[in-house]
């Protein structure tokens, strides 16, 4: 019984004795790893959200505030003719429907197409499929500088320039839409499709009625990607329109810019009224975005 009870005692002090545990459960090390994380975190937060609110606010300070040095943080007098300044320098509502109208043309054409195309790569019967895909994607290494005097030849012969079909019509489809929800397609059960076969639907109303439905986070992934990517368009708007009342918000905000008197308050005020869309996609959207990037990742 000494010889047993002997054995436990030296088992006993072999184990490796516990860490110490906070109160909240957890290491020092692991406490202290935390809180560097949480410091890269934060300094990256200020890093990425300090130029927007420093526009904000000086959308809303005075001349004198906006040249003081040091420069003011917070507005001590809050003013709003930088808004109404930038209103009657530039037909700003006019620029700002005209971003608003392209952007959704090009992201609903974008939905369409995207949508035929990944169905039909995914669920059609098509003769080499995969070379066929791979030429597909092969346009997403065509760079858009090599194009795009091509496009505005084009456009321009054809009557579209300074209109909103020339600012549309290069981009109603996109091989990173169909490569996107060909991804998301592919994650659905091929019983699915034998089921609705046999209910007799055909591949319209399966596309419809069940194909697009769960997939709504790609969708919206999708959708709010290619709203920002037109949205925040400069080049071909600037080159495809000739006129103030055509040309989109990002180039009125460049006419703000190089002014003779170009004003920094009038320029912060346009900023943040280009921000208000893209800022409202990506805070109430986020989830989406992430869940539809991460829908093709694991099979």
């Amino acid at each position: 019984m000494s010889v047993l009870a002997t054995e436990v005692e030296t088992k006993k002090a072999d184990a490796p004795r516990p860490r110490p545990r906070t109160l909240a459960g957890r290491s020092p090390r692991d406490l202290l790893g935390r809180a560097v994380v949480h410091l890269l975190l934060a300094v990256a937060l200020v890093t990425v959200a300090f130029p927007v609110y420093y526009a904000i606010a000086g959308a809303f300070m005075g001349p004198a505030e906006l040249s003081s040095y040091p420069p003011a943080l917070v507005p001590h007098s809050v003013t709003g003719r930088n808004f109404s300044g930038a209103v009657d320098t530039i037909p700003l509502f006019r620029q700002y429907a005209n971003s608003a109208i392209t952007a959704t043309a090009i992201t609903l054409a974008q939905l369409f197409t995207s949508i035929l195309a990944a169905y039909a790569f995914v669920f059609l019967p098509l003769k080499a499929r995969a070379v066929v895909f791979g030429v597909f994607l092969a346009t997403l290494m065509v760079p858009w500088e090599a194009i795009i005097i091509p496009n505005y030849l084009t456009l321009s012969d054809w009557g579209f320039g300074n209109t909103y079909f020339g600012l549309v019509l290069p981009f109603l489809a996109s091989g990173f839409g169909t490569f996107m929800l060909r991804q998301a397609f592919r994650q659905l059960p091929g019983e699915l499709r034998d089921a609705a076969r046999i209910d007799g639907a055909g591949h319209w109303r399966f596309l419809w009625r069940i194909v697009v439905p769960l997939n709504k986070p790609a969708l919206a992934a999708l959708s709010i990607y290619v709203f920002l990517s037109a949205w925040n368009q400069y080049f071909w708007p600037l080159i495809i329109t000739r006129t103030a009342d055509m040309q989109t918000l990002q180039i009125g905000l460049t006419s703000l810019r190089d002014s003779e008197m170009a004003d920094p308050g009038l320029i912060l005020a346009g900023v943040v009224l280009s921000l208000l869309p893209t800022l409202a996609l990506v805070v109430f959207g986020q989830r989406f975005i992430v869940r539809g990037l991460t829908a093709g990742a694991v099979r």
